[in-house]
């Protein structure tokens, strides 16, 4: 069963006080087992019915101490000895109660307060919503038992067109000559999220604000059916060229990686660590609730021999379950099913005590990972995404890993999670339903949570007599200097088990007469630029090296591949990913994909379903005719179609 005292320490180094070194020691005693500490610990109850109230936000005014209630109503903040005297505003507040500030007098060992909290109605102030009739009603369906007031600061109520998402600038790849930029190098991706997030908007029946587009992302959403490695090395390369679909004077080259599959029966044990957001910010039926479900999935696939703690953050960051096996199942769910969200969001100290949890129960030669699930809204503590960087960078380089899934709309800051996610060798995905949670989180559990090939990046050396220009399509923010190639220090991507990850060229043959427009280059003063009639004469029109490393290794391996000058019938695989390129060019406006409609697209990915046991791809025809029926793409980005 769970504890019933949640313990709670929150940056308490960053103030210069000491730490107890075990959080779960009796109270009053310190590490020593001889120094006494100060406590304040309590009861919240509802004024009406006397029944207890968890989640509950306790907090210092002024300072970063605080807690959560526990099943019980209980909670427990533990102060160093030297706060035996001073006075404090103890500060109580969750969704629904009007807060209530009490000043007590602290003195040495433990002190008590108890709380009564008081129903209230709610302005519902902090509700941002997409830009969706749809959404708006679901969120007010989701709260009758709220008053419900209208924002004044808003031109309307439940403006459609407002929102506080965040999503970084991307400027589109332009084609290259060859001649002058014969290197192309990039991290791969093996992030998913901007698929989801893109459905989610076209079923709102809002076009997808552009920036929330990466094509790469939309395209390795999808499993491809490419050979997996046969040898030791982890994973495989295949390539494909064909004509453009959308230029058939141009090529498209498609470079493959397959992870090997493993049998999660079989993997490392995993030493998991559930960092879970319950601010203020994900009460709603698409956050909290679909999370619930979305790690109940999860708790059903471990093992005995797994491990799996729980921590949690809103003003303050507790630890609500110890690290527990996974053969205590109930245990584990019961600890997910009592959470509630309430207060702002310190997910800094949230971040900082799950990395600690995590290296308190490392398994060695295990999967250490930290699972964050928010809608990605830190707004107290350490909230700079430098700062946060650094952590997880230094946790990296320790061997634990960061998984980040996003919930929810309106306040959804994906630009902040999709850095963090990389930066920690790890992968972004975005969950809309409880479907999106089993596909995440159960049908590609290995390739989610299991990391085979960490720093995986590839360089594509151009062939000048054969190519005049190319582009790589979407990895904008993947791009990497050519020397960074061979430099074991720079962070790339990583590969799980069982992924598959698809990068795309355009390609520009020599001779042909484009009508795309392809930058050149000025005149150098002290030097000529490359002469095509000095290069080796080859019939290769492109030569892919790649570099990986092992999960617990520090020093990459090499692997390369020719791909000759030579055109063939493109493969289902091809097809398909060509028309989820296409769609993600034409979401964005892209200069390259004029003269190809959506009606081009749902032709050409019908040509490429395959199999489709799981009904993705038919999936992604479904959403494509519904942005053509909504008319989508003739509205702004980031506006409302019509809606039938």
């Amino acid at each position: 069963m769970l504890a019933t005292r949640i313990v709670v320490l929150v940056l308490a180094t960053t103030l210069g006080f000491p730490q107890p070194t075990d959080p779960t020691a009796p109270i009053g005693e310190g590490p020593s087992g001889t120094s006494r500490e100060t406590t304040l610990s309590g009861r919240v109850t509802d004024k009406t019915s006397g029944a207890a109230i968890q989640g509950v936000q306790i907090s210092i005014r002024g300072e970063r101490f605080g807690a959560l209630t526990d099943l019980s109503g209980e909670y427990t903040i533990v102060f160093p000895g030297e706060w035996a005297g001073r006075r404090v505003t103890v500060h109580a507040q969750h969704l629904g109660y009007r807060d209530v500030q009490k000043a007590v007098r602290l003195t040495e060992g433990a002190n008590t307060l108890d709380i009564v909290l008081e129903a209230s109605t709610l302005a519902m102030d902090a509700i941002m919503v997409t830009a969706s009739r749809l959404e708006a009603e679901r969120v007010m369906a989701s709260a009758p038992a709220f008053a419900v007031q209208e924002r004044q600061d808003l031109p309307g109520r439940f403006n459609p067109n407002f929102h506080t998402e965040f999503y970084a600038h991307i400027q589109e790849n332009q084609f290259l000559l060859a001649s002058s930029n014969p290197l192309s190098t990039f991290s791969i991706d093996v992030d998913r999220a901007s698929y989801a997030n893109v459905r989610r908007f076209i079923h709102d029946g809002v076009r997808p604000p552009i920036d929330a587009v990466r094509i790469e992302e939309l395209i390795n959403y999808f499993p491809y059916g490419d050979r997996a490695p046969t040898s030791e090395v982890p994973l495989a390369i295949h390539t494909e060229v064909s004509p453009a679909p959308w230029q058939p004077l141009h090529r498209l080259v498609r470079i493959a990686l397959k992870g090997r599959p493993v049998d999660m029966g079989e993997a490392p044990n995993s030493n998991l660590v559930f960092l879970l957001d319950v601010s203020g910010s994900m009460n709603r039926p698409d956050k909290l609730p679909l999370l619930k479900t979305a790690f109940g999935m999860l708790v059903d696939q471990l093992r005995p021999r797994d491990r799996v703690a729980i921590v949690v953050y809103a003003g303050a960051a507790g630890l609500v379950l110890p690290s527990t096996p996974g053969s205590d199942k109930e245990t584990i769910l019961e600890a997910i099913q009592s959470l509630q969200a309430g207060g702002s969001t310190a997910g800094g100290a949230g971040i900082e005590l799950a990395y600690k949890i995590a290296a308190e129960n490392r398994i060695e030669g295990g999967n250490n990972r930290v699972i964050l699930a928010t809608d990605g809204d830190f707004n107290v503590g350490m909230s700079s995404d430098s700062e946060m960087i650094r952590l997880i960078e230094e946790k990296r380089t320790q061997g634990t890993f960061l998984t980040v899934l996003g919930f929810g709309t309106g306040n959804l800051k994906d630009s902040k999670m999709e850095q963090i996610a990389d930066h920690g060798n790890g992968s972004f995905s975005y969950i809309d339903s409880a479907l999106e949670a089993k596909k995440v989180l159960v049908n590609e559990m290995g390739g989610t949570l299991l990391t085979i090939a960490k720093d995986v990046k590839l360089q594509v050396e151009f062939n000048p007599t054969r190519v005049a220009a190319y582009r790589l399509i979407g990895y904008e923010n993947r791009l990497l200097a050519a020397e960074d190639f061979d430099d074991d220090t720079k962070d790339a991507g990583e590969l799980g088990a069982g992924h598959s990850v698809t990068a795309l060229y355009e390609v520009v043959p020599v001779g042909v007469e484009s009508p795309v427009e392809i930058r050149g280059q000025d005149s150098l003063r002290y030097q000529t630029t490359v002469n095509r009639n000095n290069t080796t004469d080859s019939s290769e029109l492109l030569f892919v090296k790649l570099r990986y490393k092992d999960p617990n290794r520090d020093r990459s391996r090499l692997l390369d591949l020719p791909v000759m000058d030579r055109t063939g019938s493109a493969s289902e695989d091809f097809r398909f990913a060509s028309a989820v390129a296409a769609w993600g060019m034409l979401l964005r406006d892209s200069e390259y994909c004029t003269g190809f409609g959506l009606e081009d697209v749902v032709r050409l990915a019908r040509s490429g379903l395959g199999d489709d046991e799981e009904g993705y791809r038919n999936e992604f025809v479904r959403l494509v005719e519904t942005a053509r029926s909504l008319e989508l793409l003739a509205m702004e980005p980031g506006t409302r179609g019509r809606m039938q």
